[in-house]
């Protein structure tokens, strides 16, 4: 029997989980799961490093016999094929004997899609699907992009004086933002699978795109570049045009960092999904712009693009999140 107010916040509680596993995932996507009995979490699950466990693997393995007659809440559709790298968690659930599932969003995946409610379904297993929805398909947005568009998903981030300068006239941009607001940018970056910058921020800057935070350095994202560079480190990878991040093996959450071409060459070719403005409170004046011509004719053709979905403060320095409107 479905219970709304009990079901979102269980709902809540595994997408909070799925979060743990993004930029981490490989070609899998981020999930979360919990299963609930008599009001108790009696198992926890989030997609693991390199797509395996999954999440219900892992939060059945908590739950033990106990998850028989208790609710699973998932933010995917439990996966259907079969996979020589572990097992299908539509099977592994219903061996279980859960009392229902209820599930956030269907999967993407052709090759499951409807075929784990399904059978499911099929097993005398009661199915809700579709409880908080958008938050799942915002928080899995790496992989359903990479399914649904073949690409990944693409974050551009921006740190701008008051007045749009990322640095001044003569390239100096250490610092712009404060501390708080560097160790958020941090924070995405150990988010993301793969951080790309162009080949003139990577001559001028040699930037090592790693994560400073502690805890957090061993999540460093693959470095790419946009151009071509013989003398970058060997583990770089390079692409010639914005389109070829198409050929990104294994990444679902690309974050771009600099500089103002590359910034425009993705927005220009309609790759930017997700909008990072850390804007601090100065005025630089003549500085290097944030972003270059994108070849907009018309005032008008500006608007309607984009939809602020949060803001934050960190210190001084003010965050803006958009992202690109359906």
């Amino acid at each position: 029997m479905l219970n709304p107010h009990g079901d979102a916040q269980f709902m809540a509680a595994a997408l909070a989980l799925s979060e743990r596993g993004r930029g981490q995932t490989g070609a899998n996507p981020n999930v979360g799961c919990v299963i609930v009995k008599n009001g108790m979490v009696i198992g926890r699950g989030w997609t693991q490093p390199g797509g395996r466990p999954h999440a219900e693997e892992m939060a059945l393995a908590q739950a033990g016999p106990s998850a028989k007659g208790a609710d699973i809440y998932v933010t995917m559709e439990p996966c259907a094929h079969e996979s020589s790298r572990g097992p299908t968690c539509s099977n592994a659930i219903i061996d279980a004997k859960p009392k229902r599932v209820i599930v956030a969003t269907l999967d993407a995946d052709e090759r499951t899609r409807r075929r784990g409610i399904d059978r499911l379904g099929d097993a005398g297993i009661p199915v809700s699907v579709g409880i908080r929805e958008p938050e799942a398909r915002r928080a899995m947005a790496g992989f359903l992009s990479r399914v649904e568009k073949q690409r990944p998903f693409v974050t551009l981030k921006l740190a701008m004086s008051l007045d749009g300068c990322i640095a001044m006239a003569d390239g100096t941009s250490q610092w712009i933002t404060g501390e708080r607001a560097r160790a958020h940018a941090h924070l995405e970056r150990a988010r993301s699978d793969a951080i790309l910058v162009g080949a003139g921020t990577a001559k001028a800057d040699r930037p090592g795109l790693d994560v400073r935070l502690d805890g957090l350095t061993d999540r460093s994202p693959q470095p790419v570049l946009l151009g071509n560079d013989p003398d970058m480190p060997a583990h770089w990878l390079q692409i010639a045009e914005p389109e070829a991040i198409a050929g990104l093996a294994d990444i679902n959450w690309l974050m771009i960092e600099g500089g103002a071409q590359t910034a425009a060459s993705f927005l220009r070719a309609g790759l930017v999904d997700r909008l990072l403005l850390y804007r601090a409170p100065i005025i630089i004046g003549g500085g290097m712009p944030g972003i270059a011509d994108i070849g907009l004719e018309k005032l008008g053709d500006a608007h309607g693009h984009w939809q602020r979905i949060d803001q934050r403060e960190y210190g001084q320095d003010m965050l803006e999140i958009y992202e690109h409107a359906a």
